[in-house]
């Protein structure tokens, strides 16, 4: 059995005394929960097609909309590993902003007779910032479209939209509200649904890339948990993650899972890969673990193997790891260990997401573990919980 397995094999007894009832099956579940999002796409594709064009999306004469991926968090980090594919394929402006800086400087975003679309993420639908940056928007800015993707039916969010005809609301599947404190399956579906709706003209194609992703996605958890278990046992005290790309969200989501079940015992940082050199770079160390999301794309990858090759130059890490980038480039002296099932080859790297932070979810398990905490409730004292609190909202 595979180190996830083990866990998810415990008795319910031991997974409650230990924190581990919730995290191991939600990041478990994943592969089989991506299929599930996409039936949801299907059934409001029509509807959600229709949205968009009454959203400006359908005018063959004006500019398109300005899309505003919004988010706090995690969440937040779903719409930066979503950037690229809907600039790609929607072929207008997608800026990922959190919640948090529009709550405060929400009137400075908006520019006077353009056009938004603002699309939010949220796990509960109750975040303070979230539900208040879009209440207050409903009311001041009636002109801007809202689609909200969450995984609570019943959070604010998705009641405060109902029959307003500038929103459109999406409750994902009851199985992906992650109950445990840190985002996992919630993440990765929240991202597979942005995927359908960048695909919502051309759904067929990203139904063959979602089946590629799924049987990753399974090839890939019990190899990456025994790696990351095996991992976790040796005496790292930093997570570095690098990323370009949409694997640059991957990066940071990485980081904070990390940070977030480790309650902050395993210090993280992510990056760019050409981001590293100009500052970061400096706060490697032999304690340091360094994981790199390597990119499909060959021009890319030269770059990161470049990177690699001066990392290891400078002996400023104990162990490089590489997760994806093709199956067979030349990473001898680069990275002690290479994480990259061969299907994924196909998959270009802004449709990869859902798969590679697998490995960033399960080093943060294993991490917790390694410190003695619950990784359902790894905050002992509270510092975290599962939706921000004490949040006071300010007219």
């Amino acid at each position: 059995m595979d180190a996830l397995a083990k866990l998810l094999d415990l008795s319910r007894e031991e997974k409650i005394e230990r924190g581990l009832l919730y995290t191991p099956a939600e990041i478990a579940q994943q592969p089989a929960t991506w299929e599930s999002t996409f039936s949801i796409f299907q059934e409001h594709r029509t509807r959600l097609a229709e949205f968009l064009g009454d959203a400006g999306f359908g005018d063959p004469v004006c500019p398109k909309p300005v899309v505003f991926l919004v988010g706090a968090g995690t969440s937040d980090y779903v719409g930066r590993s979503l950037v690229h594919l809907l600039r790609r394929l929607w072929k207008c402006e997608v800026i990922a902003i959190p919640s948090t800086s529009l709550l405060t400087h929400g009137e400075e975003w908006l520019i006077p007779g353009q056009r938004y679309v603002w699309i939010s993420f949220s796990r509960s639908g109750d975040s303070p910032e979230g539900v208040s940056v879009l209440e207050k928007a409903l009311v001041s800015h009636p002109d801007i479209h809202h689609i909200v993707v969450s995984c609570n039916a019943e959070g604010r969010m998705i009641r405060c939209t109902a029959g307003k005809r500038q929103a459109f609301a999406v409750a994902l599947d009851d199985a992906v509200n992650d109950r445990a404190l840190a985002m996992t399956s919630s993440f990765s579906n929240m991202v597979v649904f942005g995927q359908c709706m960048a695909h919502v003209h051309n759904f067929t194609q990203y139904e063959a890339i979602l089946s590629q992703l799924v049987e990753a996605g399974k090839t890939f958890l019990p190899h990456a948990a025994d790696a990351a278990a095996a991992l976790a046992a040796e005496p790292f005290e930093r997570v570095c993650f690098i990323g370009s790309g949409a694997l640059e969200g991957v990066a940071v989501e990485s980081g904070l899972k990390v940070l977030e079940l480790t309650a902050g015992r395993i210090l993280t940082m992510a990056e760019s890969a050409m981001g590293l050199r100009h500052g970061p770079m400096a706060a490697l160390d032999k304690t340091t673990l360094l994981v790199a999301f390597l990119s499909s794309d060959e021009k890319v990858a030269r770059y990161e193997r470049d990177l690699l090759q001066e990392l290891k130059r400078k002996r400023l890490v104990k162990t490089q790891i590489a997760v994806g980038g093709h199956s067979g480039p030349p990473l001898d002296g680069f990275a002690e260990r290479h994480l990259s099932p061969d299907i994924r080859t196909a998959v270009p790297d802004d449709c990869r997401p859902p798969v590679d932070v697998l490995f960033g979810q399960l080093l943060g398990l294993f991490f917790s573990l390694r410190c003695n905490l619950r990784p359902d409730r790894p905050s002992p004292d509270g510092v975290i919980s599962r939706v921000v609190q004490n949040v006071r909202i300010y007219a």
